[in-house]
């Protein structure tokens, strides 16, 4: 089965109950060669807008899931023109005022959270212009929350959340070039401990990087965020190579190394695995078999599956405040329940808090507003929420949350709003923790499922 992944700006009211989906999709990188032909010609011949039409038209043949693009500078339109994804980021201005970075969806579904544009810390000019634009790298969270429309289906109403990250590092071997590139790339390696914390996580792009050049530091993913080059899983067995092994375009084998990437983890709460991995080469061509870009478009097919021991709920709120979850340490813990709950508020929700019956305690959001707690019994477990959310000065955040045992026991803080979720967890589950972005209140929650 596949999934649609979801729309860029869209959000809905959704009722969350039994089990979470399992499917599979795919997702495709290219670097579109959309610089102005008067400043580079990319030695691809042909007329740049015509090629753009025909790749935007190549990505709607082909029907990717997920496309994420690099050099969609001053040819954006004609992509667009001929592509049919629904959902599609607004360019950010042609050279050299955008970053050249954009993301396609086929998607369905109703949400697409914290699309996020970050310029790189450090540039270099040694090779080329690299710091003629703002270059750097985006960030989407995406979830898929109701069935496929495909023949095949299965009941979804539960989160399964990937995190996407789209990049162009920085060009060139002058040795600033290899500076600003490590630099680069660890950027996005620490943007990803911080803000995918608990997530499965897929980063997809042009890292101008090769295994070869130990200076690239394409490691970084790998030794730091537990990322799996899917190109070195499923093609090169797994062996990261040390010699150099350079495509023709287009390539006429997979073996071969470009600086294009898809890299990808799973979660605590979601299985991600790679099942397959291609040089889109010859499905990128003009009409009289030339190339259309100077860079091998490259796909991977990925399968998902819910996760055994912990799953989470939708998210509600905002993507505001810091980015939170108590997934990575919940999957270091046995058999742990909820022991008692504490929750505070007063116009909004303020604070969020679960103590767990080994005294690990998980806590979000501000002190303020007024408190109420709730012990449970050995025998009683925390099943089900409901969250009520609204405007404040603008943001979208949590105002109101009520608690509910298997007992039917409740405790609430806040006030309540006519935008509510109600999340219950999967028979046999029940809520230990949370996930979401807080500050003084709590701005987007989801909470965290184990078995009983």
């Amino acid at each position: 089965m596949k999934y649609s992944l979801s729309n860029l700006a869209a959000s809905a009211a959704i009722a969350g109950t039994a089990l979470a989906a399992s499917g599979d999709f795919n997702v495709l990188t290219m670097n579109v060669a959309g610089l102005p032909a008067i400043l580079q010609g990319n030695d691809v011949p042909g007329d740049k807008t015509v090629n753009s039409k025909t790749m935007g038209s190549k990505f709607s043949e082909y029907n990717y899931d997920v496309i994420h693009v690099q050099e969609d500078f001053n040819y954006h339109a004609a992509i667009y023109e001929t592509d049919s994804h629904p959902y599609r980021t607004a360019t950010s201005g042609g050279v050299p005022f955008g970053s050249g970075l954009n993301s396609l969806s086929r998607g369905q579904t109703k949400y697409f959270f914290n699309y996020n544009r970050v310029k790189w810390n450090v540039c270099s000019n040694a090779s080329g212009a690299d710091c003629l634009t703002p270059k750097g790298f985006t960030f989407i969270r995406k979830t898929r929350t109701n069935p496929s429309l495909t023949p095949v289906r299965v009941q979804v109403d539960e989160g399964i959340f990937v995190d996407f990250y789209n990049l162009h590092a920085d060009a060139g071997t002058e040795p600033d070039d290899l500076t600003a590139r490590a630099a680069n790339l660890k950027q996005v390696a620490d943007y990803i401990d911080v803000n995918s914390v608990g997530n499965a996580v897929v980063v997809f792009g042009d890292t101008n990087s090769r295994y070869s050049r130990t200076a690239d530091a394409i490691r970084v993913f790998r030794t730091q965020n537990g990322l799996i080059d899917t190109w070195v899983e499923l093609i090169r067995n797994g062996v990261e190579p040390t010699a150099e092994s350079l495509c023709d375009n287009p390539s006429t084998t997979n073996y071969c190394e470009t600086v294009d990437k898809i890299l990808y983890r799973a979660g605590p709460t979601v299985d991600l695995k790679a099942t397959h991995w291609s040089y889109e080469s010859n499905k990128f061509l003009q009409a009289d078999g030339n190339v259309l870009s100077d860079h091998n478009p490259i796909t991977a097919n990925f399968t998902y599956n819910p996760g055994t021991t912990l799953r989470q709920s939708n998210f509600w709120g905002g993507p505001w405040g810091n980015w939170f979850s108590d997934a990575p340490k919940l999957a270091t813990l046995s058999k742990p329940k909820a022991a008692s709950l504490t929750v505070r508020g007063a116009d909004r929700l303020d604070g969020v808090s679960v103590q767990l019956t080994d005294g690990t305690t998980f806590s979000h959001g501000g002190s303020g507003g007024t408190a109420a707690s709730l012990s449970l019994a050995a025998n009683e477990f925390w099943t089900g929420a409901v969250l009520c959310q609204g405007q404040k000065d603008s943001h979208t955040r949590n105002f109101y949350i009520k608690a509910t045992t298997s007992t039917g026991r409740t405790v609430e803080a806040g006030k309540t709003t006519s935008d509510c979720l109600t999340s219950t967890a999967p028979a046999g589950w029940q809520i230990v923790g949370f996930m979401g972005q807080d500050g003084d209140e709590v701005d987007q929650l989801a909470f965290v499922y184990a078995p009983q």
